[in-house]
């Protein structure tokens, strides 16, 4: 069964945008460097430390699905023409937007909660991982025992406010097994395994 990853680049201070800034302040790790990691959109290229390309390479092939929230999927403008990654995509939403589904883009909606989301997106894994990349989705998750791995790219940043990655949790304290640390330049990549 593919494993459940949540994987968000946060500000120090556990945010992962910010009213005014968005993610921009967040995502400039993905243009430090000198290697060049190439996605399946031949428009879209990250030029990272060398650290951060084996991390990134490692966890784009390993990718067969991914989940995101309404939100991401509004912000993101839809992915007009499909997710750079070139990965199927299932948004959790309460409601199909006018114009969904279309056919120069590849994802699926689905409204029944985040327990059917995960388990569609694990039937279209199959064997690769299924990667979550909204805080809401991934608190959900993480609440609902669906979630095998947290990655956190930690930016030092202070946001100050914004949308927190890991909010509204319940069941709290919990303890994750880890890290794994990754030192890149510009962020720290941390790999939990939730128990």
């Amino acid at each position: 069964m593919a494993k459940v990853s949540a994987n968000m680049s946060m500000s120090l201070d556990g945010f992962v945008s910010h009213p005014t800034d968005g993610i921009d302040q967040l995502f400039r790790w993905y243009g430090n460097g000198d290697v060049t990691v190439r996605t399946a959109d031949p428009g879209m290229t990250f030029q990272v430390s060398e650290a951060s390309a084996r991390r990134l390479e490692h966890g784009l092939a390993e990718i067969g699905a991914m989940v995101y929230g309404r939100r991401t999927f509004d912000d993101a403008g839809g992915w007009i023409g499909g997710h750079p990654l070139g990965k199927p995509v299932i948004v959790v939403s309460h409601s199909i937007p006018d114009g969904w589904p279309r056919a120069d883009t590849p994802l699926t909606f689905v409204t029944d909660g985040v327990e059917s989301a995960i388990a569609q997106a694990r039937a279209t894994a199959g064997e690769k991982t299924v990667s979550v990349g909204s805080a809401d989705v991934t608190q959900q998750c993480i609440n609902g025992g669906l979630l095998d791995e947290l990655v956190i790219d930690l930016v030092p940043l202070l946001l100050g406010s914004g949308v927190r990655f890991l909010d509204n949790l319940r069941d709290s304290p919990r303890a994750l097994q880890g890290p794994t640390v990754i030192e890149g330049t510009g962020v720290t990549h941390l790999t939990y395994t939730l128990r």
